[in-house]
């Protein structure tokens, strides 16, 4: 999948993307004390695996090294690119586990290159002493809008509907630098960890798109080919428990581009107006350098 969009669909060899190979890819299987294996996909069109999916398999696997606590937040930097066609080796450091908090620090690596490096914060778990949270932003409910069509943003299993079909590829349609998206998997997934994970691998998706929208002449449609764009760090932090097989909405919003940067700051909230999750993001927005063809099909440094 792209490092920020939504998956291509036209594969090469991989199969087709659905709720349950994004579980697949996610759900990593242990391989030894404190490693683990993520499956490969298959190749695919841009042969990069997303940000997103990349730190979903990292919580996975903190939550299996140290299942007594729960993943309260997770962030990732994204140094190097992994492909698809491939497995990853993700490693797990527990560094405390305590009667309260818990810290672990996980590497994904590949052909026993290092790709991304994060740290996981985990808790024991406690009652409410006091609660607040911020609210449900006042926009479309899912059943007033349709279900994004853009070809290749197909994932069986997974419906996902734009507040005001702001996602689009026109690069001539412009507006605020967000995005409110609403999100709904068909199956329930289980395992706690596999939920935060799923939550997860979208939470990348909205940035850039989010970033070029203030800008006439730039749009989500060009990440890769005109302009050059990654997912390079994404942080989550997980609040309430999630069901991901109701409507959940997910909203972004850029607060800086510049300098080829853009930082984004985007909540969780359920249909019922608990906050569930809150995310940042930072990607590069840039334009290529003279010379880099051969990046346009590839990114070898950065997501």
């Amino acid at each position: 999948m792209n490092d920020h969009q939504l998956p291509t669909g036209a594969d090469r060899t991989g199969p087709p993307w659905s709720e349950a190979e994004l579980i697949r890819l996610m759900d990593v299987s242990p391989s030894g004390d404190g490693h683990y294996v993520a499956p490969a996909h298959g190749s695919t069109i841009r042969n990069v695996v997303e940000a997103g999916q990349l730190l979903g398999a990292a919580i996975v696997a903190a939550a299996k090294e140290a299942p007594a606590h729960r993943v309260v937040s997770a962030s990732m930097v994204f140094s190097r690119a992994a492909a698809h066609d491939e497995p990853l080796a993700v490693d797990v450091d527990v560094v405390r586990a305590g009667r309260t908090f818990g810290t672990a620090r996980v590497q994904v690596s590949q052909r026993e290159a290092q790709c991304c490096t994060g740290i996981v914060l985990l808790d024991a778990g406690a009652p409410d002493l006091i609660r607040s949270a911020a609210p449900l932003p006042d926009v479309d409910p899912p059943e007033a809008l349709s279900s994004l069509d853009i070809p290749g943003t197909e994932v069986e299993g997974r419906d996902m509907r734009v507040v005001g079909n702001a996602y689009t590829p026109d690069p001539d349609t412009v507006g605020p630098p967000e995005l409110f998206v609403w999100t709904r998997f068909r199956d329930a997934p289980g395992a706690a960890a596999l939920q935060q994970a799923l939550l997860t691998q979208s939470a990348g998706h909205w940035t850039v798109a989010a970033a070029l929208r203030p800008h006439p002449g730039f749009g989500e449609s060009m990440a890769h080919s005109t302009i050059s764009t990654g997912i390079t760090m994404i942080t989550m932090t997980f609040h309430d428990d999630a069901d991901v097989t109701q409507w959940l909405l997910y909203g972004t919003r850029v607060v800086y581009t510049g300098r080829g940067h853009a930082q984004s700051e985007g909540r969780i909230h359920s249909a019922d107006g608990r906050l569930l999750a809150s995310y940042s993001v930072h990607a590069m927005v840039r334009g290529f350098r003279p010379g880099d063809a051969a990046a346009r099909a590839r990114t070898d440094t950065v997501l």
